[in-house]
């Protein structure tokens, strides 16, 4: 049986390279079905933060970003694919269509789809170049989607939006049990964020980083984000599809910092609280609708890598129908 007629081995390798994808929290909140000739996407509301993301919208990013894996994986096999995206379940549908020779941008960009990783500790004093930041604008763009890049005059308005925003959360009582079971520890499930990936203490940096209210065991390093690019990720609408959507270019965008050697880390909690996020939208010209804040900069390569985090078993994440 030749590549062109047997999708299925092509659809469960591209199934278990989403297993790979960003997710709030490392929640993973999604389930594959393999079918001969497709591969549903369904959202698993089971591991949605419901306190925190009761609208979804976090959820429906970690979705998006995995659907993006799937894409690249079968890209880097060759295969052509489309996207359906139904009103109701399964979120999306992805048909590998036709079958060649895989172009070598896309088996690049698979190898950085296996290297990504979220990295809390501080960036390097060396700001991005100017030809890089306008190659993470322009793949998110590939997916319908804006990058705001943040002005060094809006990064004190940012800075102040992202304490609003987390002070709200942090007196949230229930909000903050929420976090505390995905957060922390060794994390044995194959879920959440385990202490090691965790800074030892929290960044002296302008924009705070997220306070999961729990020390780690990561060295943070001693820099600051004097050097770092903020940046908005927005778009026109604010229904499900954009937000899926949206996970999509965060993931493009992610694997692009990561071919130049960059880092990124998602700030979600001022696209969380309703004010704040009205807040952000004005940063960026009211040219539409905040999906999340990002921060971009060089890596220290001295220090420590922190280890991938965990991830859920295959038969949890993946189902496989005979027709």
């Amino acid at each position: 049986m030749t590549a062109e007629n047997d999708r299925r081995p092509a659809l469960r390798q591209a199934a278990d390279a989403a297993r790979y994808a960003p997710s709030i929290h490392n929640t993973q909140p999604w389930k594959w079905t393999v079918h001969p000739d497709r591969l549903e996407l369904h959202a698993v509301t089971d591991r949605q933060l419901t306190v925190q993301d009761p609208d979804g919208h976090m959820l429906l990013l970690s979705c998006g970003a995995a659907l993006h894996h799937a894409r690249l994986a079968l890209e880097a096999a060759g295969w052509q694919s489309r996207v359906e995206r139904p009103a109701g379940d399964p979120l999306a549908v992805l048909y590998p269509t036709e079958h060649g020779e895989p172009a070598p941008a896309a088996v690049e960009r698979f190898e950085q789809l296996k290297a990504r990783h979220t990295d809390r500790r501080t960036v390097r004093d060396t700001p991005l170049d100017a030809k890089v930041l306008d190659d993470l604008v322009a793949a998110t763009e590939q997916e319908d989607t804006r990058l705001h890049l943040i002005t060094r005059d809006q990064v004190i308005d940012l800075a102040v939006i992202v304490e609003r925003a987390q002070k709200t959360e942090t007196s949230d009582e229930r909000l903050q049990q929420e976090i505390s079971e995905w957060v922390g520890g060794e994390r044995t499930d194959g879920t959440g964020i385990p202490a090691a990936n965790l800074p030892a203490g929290l960044p002296l940096t302008t924009v705070a980083e997220r306070d999961f209210g729990q020390a780690g065991t990561l060295a943070a390093g001693d820099g600051h984000d004097t050097a770092a690019t903020y940046a908005v990720l927005y778009g026109t609408g604010d229904e499900r599809e954009e937000w899926l959507r949206a996970g999509e270019a965060l993931n493009a965008l992610w694997l692009a910092a990561t071919a130049h050697g960059a880092g990124l880390l998602p700030l979600s909690s001022p696209i969380e609280v309703g004010y704040t996020r009205h807040e952000l939208r004005r940063i960026i010209g009211d040219l539409g609708a905040p999906y999340l804040v990002v921060r971009l900069g060089n890596l220290d390569d001295a220090g420590v890598r922190p280890a991938k985090t965990p991830r859920l078993p295959v038969d949890q994440v993946i189902d496989d129908v005979a027709s």
